[in-house]
């Protein structure tokens, strides 16, 4: 046991701070941003079974299905579609009877909703209600709600071509040692205790987990060990294809292999923050307070500058 001067409404030894969510982020890290929203009645959404049943009906339905990745499919590689029509290519889409039949379903769902926003939507019925992605980008992507049990937060990176739901969150395009801080215990720890949870699961946010996570102003060797560190992960899950991140990240039975690659990643990590590897996660949430104060006060002073207002206290 040891006395310490003050403790935070986090219990954590420091300053006394509240998180707010922030609509960036206060470190030089990649923006992240919701999926899309359907609102569809579940009509542009469907499965394995209903995606070759519209791919063989018409040649030209095929380049309207995209692989549809929602929190559930991230974590327990289930198989979901959908469909992805650009503006451009209504004319065609619609002349496919099977396309077309499920775009008036979706009119017709949307023109009787009780929200007005939605029944705006049925002027646009190929398209989903509210759309983050062009749908040609490489995505990083992170569940919303996934279980306190594992020992990393699940993360997965998608190829271009799969349309994300708004049950993840996702960095588009984004360098690929963003993946590396996610995966790390140092964001476990950090979203364990800054965001809200759902019974025994985190419930993720970009706002209040990714735009506040303090992050130490990262080199160009920096950024490329940590890339290593997520090439390594991501082989790691390779070598265990097709076991899913439910499977792989299962407590009681994680690959040894996967382990020492997060591991390896941590200790990269934290050897960024402190010269060393972190001795617990209470040591962890101490230097990442610290950080975040000097972070938020900097982030506040800048805005009451540029507005002209008094600033915010960290």
């Amino acid at each position: 046991m040891r006395e310490v001067d003050f403790i935070n409404a986090y219990l954590v030894a420091g300053a006394n701070v509240v998180v707010e969510a922030e609509t960036n982020p206060v470190s030089t890290i990649s923006p992240m941003t919701n999926g899309n929203k359907p609102v569809d009645g579940g009509h542009l959404i469907f499965s394995l079974s209903e995606a070759e049943a519209i791919r063989s009906s018409d040649v030209l339905a095929a380049q309207f299905v995209r692989p549809f990745v929602g929190s559930d499919e991230a974590i327990n590689g289930k198989q979901r579609f959908c469909l992805w029509i650009d503006d451009s290519s209504i004319d065609l889409a619609q002349s496919i009877p099977v396309i077309s039949n499920r775009m008036e379903n979706v009119r017709a769902m949307r023109q009787v909703s009780t929200k007005e926003l939605t029944r705006r939507g049925a002027d646009a019925p190929h398209a989903f209600q509210q759309i983050r992605q062009k749908g040609d980008e490489t995505l990083i992507v992170v569940p919303r709600v996934s279980s306190e049990n594992r020992p990393y937060l699940p993360v997965a990176l998608l190829s271009h071509g799969t349309i994300i739901g708004d049950r993840n969150f996702a960095l588009y395009d984004a360098p690929l040692w963003n993946m590396a801080l996610i995966a790390s215990r140092l964001h476990w720890v950090w979203i364990g205790t800054v965001c809200v949870r759902m019974r025994t699961d985190f419930s993720y946010s970009n706002t209040l987990g990714w735009n506040t996570f303090p992050v130490p102003t990262l080199t160009a060797k920096n950024k490329a060990d940590l890339t290593r560190c997520a090439e390594d992960i991501l082989l790691a899950r390779e070598a265990h294809f097709p076991d899913t991140i439910a499977d792989l990240y299962d407590p009681e039975t994680m690959p040894e292999n996967l382990r020492v690659a997060h591991e390896r990643n941590d200790e990269v990590l934290e050897r960024i923050y402190i010269g060393r590897c972190f001795k617990n996660d209470t040591e962890r949430l101490e230097k990442l307070f610290e950080l975040y104060t000097q972070m938020a006060t900097e982030v506040a002073k800048r805005g009451a500058e540029k507005k002209g207002t008094p600033r915010r206290k960290a």
